[in-house]
């Protein structure tokens, strides 16, 4: 009999507090670094996003996965992996509208680096310097916030924020008393 696939691991989502950690600095490269990377893609695509950083599935580590050529539509899959991604030499302003996997339902403009460059090693512990632009320069900037604790709500004006987080509490209300509802009913 086939083995039932494993479950992917769930998006933590605002307000959960461990978001707001500043992730710790990986030393050591190890097979549990592999598999949470892995993991990480199968989640991003699974979404789908273009990019998604440790902390987003509970794991305090610096450690972002991007794919921002990847499409719902078959394109072929190429995740970079990256460990201890730093960004340097900002150039420019874009103002972007962008979503996240962890703050539903909000999408908002925000202005970043045009182009940036990102620093960080593989898997194989390789450094790794990319120059970016355009939606791979967004995406790395988002990722890198996540792991500095800093989410996309943090990006909007304090009204758009507050509104925010009420509708979203709310929201978390009303699925817990579904939840008691469901389990009461099976009862």
């Amino acid at each position: 009999m086939p083995e039932a696939p494993l479950a992917l691991r769930p998006v933590l989502k605002f307000p959960d507090p461990r978001l707001r950690v500043v992730s710790k600095p990986i030393e050591t490269l190890t097979e549990e670094l592999r598999l949470l990377a892995q993991d990480m893609c199968e989640v991003m695509y699974d979404e789908p996003g273009v990019g998604l950083a440790a902390p987003q599935v509970g794991e305090n580590v610096r450690l972002i996965v991007v794919d921002t050529q990847w499409n719902e539509e078959g394109a072929s899959k190429s995740p970079l992996i990256l460990v201890n991604p730093e960004l340097s030499e900002h150039e420019g302003r874009i103002v972007w509208k962008e979503g996240c996997l962890s703050v539903p339902e909000l999408e908002a403009e925000v202005e970043r680096a045009e182009r940036v460059l990102l620093l960080a090693t593989d898997l194989e512990g390789a450094e790794v310097a990319i120059r970016a632009e355009g939606l791979q320069a967004v995406c790395f900037q988002h990722e890198v916030d996540h792991l500095n604790g800093v989410l996309l709500v943090d990006h909007i004006s304090q009204l758009k924020r507050s509104r925010y987080t009420l509708r979203r509490k709310k929201q978390l209300r009303q699925e817990q008393e579904e939840d008691v509802a469901v389990g009461a009913a099976e009862s």
